[in-house]
């Protein structure tokens, strides 16, 4: 799991772009801290579609049955390789 970093809103506000700066280039979520109110965490923009996907397909039961199982099946060497097909060089049919 990430290390989360935490400051106050005053110094937030004051280190707006440092703290956006660690959260979009380093994925650092940072929790902001607030007297008398719930905190709240900026996390990036691809850190939360990641989460938003991950939810959707894991609170999808029938994925996550299917994903289950396939774990299960990797775990106990049910593997299966296939080259991979080059279209360039092969005699695949590409447009």
């Amino acid at each position: 799991m990430a290390k989360m970093e935490a400051t106050t809103y005053s110094d937030f506000r004051k280190e707006l772009k440092k703290y956006l700066d660690k959260a979009t280039d380093d994925f650092e979520p940072i929790t902001i801290t607030r007297k008398g109110n719930h905190n709240a965490v900026l996390i990036s923009a691809d850190t939360y579609n990641n989460m938003i996907e991950n939810q959707f397909v894991l609170g999808n039961p029938t994925n996550l049955k299917w994903l289950e199982e396939s774990k299960d099946q990797a775990q106990k060497g049910l593997l299966t390789s296939h080259d991979l097909i080059d279209p360039e060089n092969s005699d695949f049919d590409h447009e």
